[in-house]
């Protein structure tokens, strides 16, 4: 029996409107769909999610969200979408917003950012489930693998001088004695929500989270154009696949 079973799970999709670097990156094309019909898709057929809504402030993106089956009950507070917002007010404001205007409490909060289309259902299973593994987790963060190893790749610079950003990494000699590390790959977050409910300023410094390591290839982050375009052609190369578009046809 799946750990989460009885468990009411609400997932987040954030979504402002706005983007700087990459205009309208949320509903651009891909495989046939905006972006973030992706994540909702991907929610909507994922049994461990009792309720997804869309997080936006931009009418533009709620239009085409419900126009692809997702639930936006509100429009985001202006002061929670600028480009200096923090992501857990929003979350937090979603959270009680639903709360309050449903009567109902959830215990699994899951955060699923649009720009990161190719987790899958299985995924997203197994981090709710690790996350009501142990008592005092309060959260578990997808991860994936580096590229390149910052102990020993990552410099910055002091004085005009390079210098390494690990200040012990020239004592590491072989690849193998190197410590594992990742990067927090933005694909899948979930939280207990009475830890969310209670956290005013922020997951990471107050949180005692697992990590859910994921290969590079279902974790894919757009935040660019150039970016998009690379997800487009791992898409044509059948190197990612998006098993809710297989339902789709069937």
């Amino acid at each position: 029996m799946a750990l989460s079973k009885h468990k009411k799970t609400l997932a987040i999709i954030p979504a402002r409107g706005g983007s700087k670097g990459f205009p309208g990156k949320n509903i651009a094309t891909l495989c046939g769909f905006p972006l973030i019909a992706h994540s909702i898709m991907c929610s909507s057929i994922t049994p461990e999610i009792n309720r997804a809504i869309v997080s936006t402030d931009s009418e533009e993106i709620a239009m085409v969200a419900r126009d692809h089956g997702g639930d936006v009950p509100f429009i985001r507070p202006s002061e929670l979408a600028q480009d200096t917002s923090a992501m857990w007010p929003v979350i937090r404001h979603a959270l009680d917003w639903i709360e309050t205007t449903d009567s109902v409490n959830y215990d699994t909060v899951v955060l699923l950012d649009p720009t990161s289309p190719n987790r899958s259902p299985a995924q997203l299973r197994d981090v709710i489930n690790s996350l009501w593994q142990d008592a005092d987790t309060t959260g578990v963060i997808s991860v994936s693998e580096p590229d390149f190893h910052p102990i020993w790749h990552c410099v910055t610079q002091v004085s005009n001088k390079m210098a390494d950003f690990h200040a012990d990494g020239y004592k590491y000699v072989r690849r193998q004695d190197l410590p594992k590390v990742y990067r927090i790959n933005g694909s899948i977050y979930a939280w207990k929500a009475s830890f969310v409910r209670k956290n005013i300023v922020d997951w990471r410094s107050t949180g005692n989270n697992k990590i859910y390591e994921m290969d590079n290839f279902s974790s894919i982050h757009i935040d660019d154009e150039k970016q998009f375009k690379l997800a487009e052609l791992m898409v044509d190369r059948g190197l990612i696949n998006f098993p809710w578009l297989e339902k789709e046809q069937i």
